[in-house]
């Protein structure tokens, strides 16, 4: 019996290794050293394969960025600025501006051109969220009880910078404009470009020094969330214009422009509210919250208006009584600014070369920008103040607050960009002014806070 037992491994093993041993032979009938060469290039390739895969690239983009954005955004923090200032220098730092140019085979091995298409679609996703809670957060009840002072401050902080954009660029046209620009096109987004404010940043930083709830720090909201919407409808129009090319259809974008927007807040915003109210569950809330997001998105686009100015539009019009404004942003905040907004910064900086920068005319043009923006956005938003009757410490810390561009400042030059409106060396210059303007706020809020503390012991000082 124990025979019987031993007999059936035996005859199986046995002939299994006769099997392997005809197998190998005949495998070895060719070059066994080609053999071994072909399967180790096999191998090779088909590990090289799986690492160049869109998908693998993409991962590997984002875990790069993400790492660097934290990286700098705690550096950031460190001398007491808004970790977007990091996150737009960590952008700068993978471009072509430091990495490209110290080590250039590493930055095209982890972002070369051809998957960069895949970073500006997940990016372009990411500010629609982001424009969308930038909407839901708009207070438009505090506007309203400050409207005259805070639309007045905010309009001159856009009409100053816009008039002497468009100044700057009748003198900068020829030299920098693209040969199918037309002036009309090149001047207007220069306009825009040198008015933006960055309300969500702004308002972070208004939180971050204690100002929320100060009559200070509402009166600094209010007219960023005034200009914010002002600036978003000039710059709808102007790329109605841009992209219609004639007279004819540019007013034919903007009237579809503006009736898309009457519709958005006199039929859609009261049809949202009820339904809101009577639906039960909030993932159905959620749901359609989203709808009208892609919905809003998607008829800007036709319309010839960005998304991004529907995904506001959208946010806006989102009803606080039913609470799923704070529902809807807790869900899409950190998605959007964690992971989302550092991808657009990254993007934004691959645009970036700052090499392009290499005569003294070109810096000295870059310091027209600068003055520029600074003047016409902080001098019109203080004296405005002042004339209104804030004090001047008040009157000052709010044009050093409005002078803030960030995060918005980028969206405006990449739309340019992707216009074909903006040159590489001048989107390179506006992305330089976007960075140093929201550097600034902070140490300009201490010089004057600084500057008045001396004034303040005395009693009878009325600013």
């Amino acid at each position: 019996m124990k025979r019987k037992h031993l007999l059936y491994p035996l005859i199986i093993g046995i002939f299994t290794a006769l099997i392997w041993f005809i197998i190998d032979r005949g495998e070895r009938l060719a070059s066994v050293q080609e053999a071994t060469a072909a399967g180790s290039d096999g191998l090779f390739a088909e590990l090289l394969g799986h690492v160049r895969h869109p998908l693998s690239m993409l991962l590997l983009q984002i875990i790069v960025i993400l790492c660097v954005s934290r990286l700098f955004g705690y550096l950031a923090w460190l001398i007491r600025q808004p970790a977007v200032v990091g996150e737009i220098v960590a952008g700068v730092v993978l471009g072509p501006s430091l990495l490209g140019w110290c080590w250039p085979e590493a930055m095209h091995a982890i972002f070369p051109a051809s998957t960069l298409n895949n970073l500006q679609f997940l990016s372009q996703i990411g500010l629609a969220f982001f424009m969308f809670i930038v909407g839901m957060e708009l207070d438009i009840s505090k506007i309203r009880q400050k409207a005259h002072d805070a639309v007045m401050i905010s309009h001159a902080s856009i009409i100053i910078p816009f008039f002497l954009g468009v100044c700057l660029a009748y003198f900068t046209y020829r030299q920098f404009a693209p040969a199918h620009v037309s002036f009309l096109s090149f001047a207007l987004f220069m306009g825009i470009a040198m008015s933006v404010t960055a309300f969500p940043v702004l308002a972070r930083i208004v939180q971050e020094r204690g100002l929320t709830g100060t009559p200070l720090g509402t009166m600094a909201i209010t007219c960023a969330a005034a200009d914010d919407i002002t600036a978003w409808c000039i710059l709808a129009v102007v790329v109605a214009i841009v992209k219609a090319g004639g007279f004819l259809s540019a007013v034919v974008t903007i009237c579809l422009a503006v009736l898309f927007v009457v519709a958005m807040l006199i039929i859609v915003r009261p049809w949202l509210k009820r339904r809101m109210s009577g639906l039960s569950g909030t993932k159905t809330k959620v749901a359609l919250g989203f709808f009208v997001l892609l919905i809003a998105g998607y008829m800007a686009e036709v319309i010839g208006i960005h998304l991004l100015f529907g995904a506001f539009l959208a946010g806006v019009i989102m009803p606080a009584e039913a609470n799923i404004k704070q529902v809807l942003t807790d869900k899409l905040e950190d998605v959007s600014i964690v992971i989302l907004l550092p991808i657009f910064f990254a993007f934004t900086g691959l645009r970036t070369q700052i090499g392009l920068l290499n005569e003294g005319h070109l810096w000295a043009v870059f310091g027209a920008i600068m003055l520029v923006a600074v003047g016409g956005k902080f001098a019109g938003s203080a004296l405005t103040a002042r004339l209104v009757g804030q004090s001047w410490q008040d009157s000052l810390s709010i044009g050093a607050l409005m002078n803030t561009r960030g995060l918005m400042e980028l969206v405006v030059l990449n739309i340019g960009y992707d216009l074909g409106i903006l040159r590489p060396d001048v989107f390179a210059m506006l992305v330089l002014m976007a960075l140093a303007t929201t550097f600034m706020t902070g140490p300009l809020l201490d010089a004057i806070g600084y500057y008045y503390a001396p004034f303040r012991r005395h009693a009878g000082f009325k600013g």
